[in-house]
Order: structure tokens, then sequence, then C-alpha cells
């Protein structure tokens, strides 16, 4: 048996244990990495350690440290407040809203986990608030993201057009944008009708909390009900575990930190309006710990969008300084980053760069392209970026697969324009996964739900969007250019 072979297998069990016996899969998958790294590969310490996803640690870290600190303080109450007031009180728009802000990010330069890093945070702290079925809002946001990765002038745009122009094909950038964003708004658009986005219409913000069940009496209780019935009635029909409220109003682990004023306030509504003369909560006000916090989120979008610093390193160093000016908001907040999260991400990510580094995927790759049936061989090359691309990096995998598509593409039976955008399609639509870094932040971003049922939400979607998707763009952009 091949050394590729056994890596490849030695992954599916991995899979099997981690959802059998309810083990950390990124505990698995670093014994892997060293069994198969040491005893197959012939892989030293560092060989094993070349594919720890150390950029993405920090990230995961620094994110959802600082977005600790912004809910310990009562900083995403306000934003939530100001959003619904943005919106009129329309909740259902508030999805919509964040796919095409994630879209506006990427499309103008940004990079595609650094939007979602953003975004994704207020995101489902709205979710929680109002409702919604957080599989909904992160979907949204990761779609949203990729449907502008495309521009011209984006990231991924830019890397694909590049690699289009070094192996001398054919390319249209404008057709590139358009499939990836027409792909992910019809996407966006079938999640938001199954998982409960259009009886959003008939909630409007007032009514929200009466939809959620009634309000938390206890004046302690961090942040209000999660209801996500609407989001597991489409689950289950999927085939997807649905989401379960903990006891104590869906919250896992320890609650955050409360201030000395939240804690002697009732929760704040954020409805337009409202005040205590009329028997309901006035809207959170601006302190200065929430300035300050409002202060570094806009520090951390100019930092990478305008300055291309790194947004974990970022993160990291905005919330050390809030730590450090308000302790009291702040010391539990270390406690609320999602370490399971960083472990299973980080531990799959390096028994991927140990397949890179013996060459599985390569080998791969080299197999799919080598069958002489163009067509099949397309969809094959489709699949495989898509599957891979759910647990590394999508740049690097469309890198990989378009020179090893060459081949064929010379040969002029395969449309050249339509096989690498269905390529790059399938390549980046399935960063829904929760072991892709998109993914990966939604699934850290997200309070008040069990994680571990999210996770399998989130698993369960993207090998649905892996399973379909890629067929679909081959129907769609290569079967009509063929001969």
């Amino acid at each position: 048996m091949s050394p590729e072979l056994i890596s490849i297998l030695v992954l599916a069990v991995v899979f099997v244990i981690a959802t059998t016996r309810s083990v950390n899969m990124g505990a698995l998958a670093f014994a892997a990495a060293f069994g198969v790294g040491e005893l197959v590969a012939d892989l030293d310490a560092d060989g094993i350690f070349a594919g720890f996803p150390g950029d993405l640690f920090v990230v995961l870290v620094g994110v959802t440290y600082l977005f600790a600190i912004a809910r310990a303080n009562g900083t995403t109450d306000w934003l939530v407040h100001a959003s619904i007031r943005l919106v009129r009180g329309r909740v259902a728009l508030i999805p919509w809203v964040m796919f095409f802000l994630t879209g506006a990010l990427t499309a103008i330069g940004a990079v595609s986990p650094a939007a979602v890093a953003i975004v994704a945070p207020i995101a489902l702290s709205f979710a929680a608030r109002y409702g919604i079925s957080p599989l909904l809002m992160g979907a949204m946001v990761v779609h949203g993201a990729q449907g502008g990765g495309f521009s011209p002038i984006s990231i991924y745009g830019t890397i694909v057009n590049g690699i289009v122009e070094r192996e001398h094909l054919p390319g249209n950038e404008l057709t590139l944008f358009l499939t990836s964003l027409l792909a992910n708004l019809v996407i966006a658009g079938v999640v938001f009708v199954l998982f409960g986005g259009l009886k959003l219409w008939k909630q409007p913000a007032d009514a929200s909390y009466s939809a959620a069940g009634d309000r938390p009496t206890d004046p302690a209780a961090d942040d209000r009900p999660v209801d996500v019935a609407a989001g597991n009635r489409a689950a289950g029909a999927m085939g997807v575990p649905p989401l379960e409220r903990s006891r104590e109003w869906g919250r896992v682990g320890a609650a955050a930190p409360r201030t000395a004023e939240q804690r002697t306030q009732p929760p704040a509504d954020p409805t337009p309006g409202h005040s205590e003369a009329d028997g309901t909560e006035p809207a959170p006000q601006l302190t200065p710990a929430r300035i300050a916090t409002l202060t570094s989120l806009l520090a951390l979008v100019i930092a990478v969008l305008a300055l291309d610093l790194d947004a974990g390193l970022t993160a990291v160093t905005l919330a050390a300084t809030l730590s450090a000016l308000w302790p009291d908001d702040s010391r539990k907040a270390v406690g609320q980053i999602a370490w399971s999260t960083v472990l299973l991400i980080c531990g799959v990510l390096t028994y991927v760069g140990v397949l890179d580094e013996m060459g599985t995927i390569t080998w791969a790759g080299e197999g799919v392209s080598d069958i002489g049936i163009p067509l099949l061989a397309a969809l094959l090359l489709c699949y495989i970026g898509a599957i891979v691309s759910a647990f590394a990096s999508s740049v690097g995998i469309m890198g990989a697969l378009i020179p090893l598509a060459v081949p064929f593409l010379a040969q002029g039976e395969i449309g050249a324009v339509g096989m690498i955008a269905a390529l790059a399609v399938s390549a980046t639509v399935v960063d829904v996964s929760p072991f892709s870094t998109n993914g990966a932040l939604v699934l850290a971003a997200a309070p008040d739900v069990d994680r571990e049922r999210f996770f399998r939400q989130l698993m369960i979607y993207g090998g649905i969007v892996v399973a379909v998707v890629p067929a679909v763009m081959w129907l769609v952009l290569v079967v009509p250019g063929f001969g």
C-alpha cells in the first residue's frame, strides 16, 4: 500500500473515531500527524509542524478574545441596537446586510478570512439576540465573503487571474467575478429560505424576544435566549443535528463577566423609542469602555484593510490594551476564547500539512489529470478542489489545480474560462466547512450555542455543499463548453 493511500485512510479513521467517540478531532489529528509523519512519511518534528497554522491560531485567539471583551462590557449590545435602528426594525434584513457587507469588504481587497473575522462576531451576536439560526447567519457571512472574493481587484481574483495569465490560458475577469457572486447569492437565498429566513419578515425587532421566548427575569443573565426552532426544523429536513438550548438560556460555558452598570440594570431593549417611562428598558448607552472597544474594532478594520496588518496579531494587541485599561470587564475574557475550536482546527490542518509535505494532495491531483476523459477529469478536479479546500487553503488548492488542468485545457475540448470559473467556485464556496478558516471563525464567534452541535451542523452543511456545488458548476460551466 502506498504512503499516500495510507495517509488518506488514516484521515478517514480520525473522522470515524471523532464522530463515534466524541473525542476532539484536533487531538486525534495531532496524533495522526505524528504517527503518519514519523512512521510513513519519514518526517521529523519540523516537517510535521510545517503545516501548523500559526497565523490561523492567532486569528482565532485574537478575534474571539477581542469580541469576548466587547460582549463583557456591553459593546455588542450597543451595536445590536444601532444596527436594528439602521434596518428600521426589519430583522429579516440583518442576514442580507451581513452578506453584502462581507462581500463588499472582499471585493475591494480584503482577504476573505479577514472580512469574516471582522463581521462574523457581530453577525452571530445579532443571531443570538434576535432568534436567528446561527447556521443561517454564519452561512450568509461566509457566502457573502466568497461572493465578492473574485472581483478584479480582490485577493482571490488577482491570484487566479495571475495564474491564468502565467499559464497562458484564456481568461475573463468579469465572468469569474460574476460567476462567484451569482453562485454564492443563489446558495445564500436557498439557505435563507431553508433555515427560517422567511419567518423573520413577520418578526419586527420589538417582537423578537417574544418570538424567542420569555425574557430572562434574572438581572444577572448576560444574554437573551436563543430561539433556533425555525432553523432546526429545516436542519432536521436536511439531516443536520438540531441545536439545543442549555438550561440557562442556551449559554455554553461560563457566563461573560458584567460591569457594575450591567449588574444593576435589566437587559436593554434595542427597540427604538422605548424607555423606562413606558415600562421598558432603555437602550444601551455609550460608556468610556464601550467607546474604546468600538474604536478598537474600527482600528482592526483599518489595520487589516488599509494597512494590510495581520488580523490576529492586531486583534490580540487591541484586546490586551483593553484588558489593561478595564481589567474588571476583561478578567474572564480569556476563558471565553474558543479553545476547543482552536485545538480542533489546528490539529486537522496540521495533519493536512503532513499530507501536503508527503505529496498526497499532488498525487491525487495528478492521478485525476491522467484519466484521459476530459469531462470526467474536469468533474473530479472540481471535487478534489472542493474536498481539499474544505480542510486547507482555497488559494493554495487553486494554485495547484489550475496548472494540473492545463494539459487537457490545451487540447481545446474543455472551455478554459468555464473550467477555471468552476474550479474557483468549487474551491471557495466550501469555506463554510468548520475546518476551513472562514468556517472556523464562524464556529468560534457564535455565542450561546452548543459548540459541538454547531460544529456538526457546519460540518454536515459543508458536506452538502461539497457534494452538490462542484457537480452543478461542472454541469453549468464546463459541459456546455465541451467539444
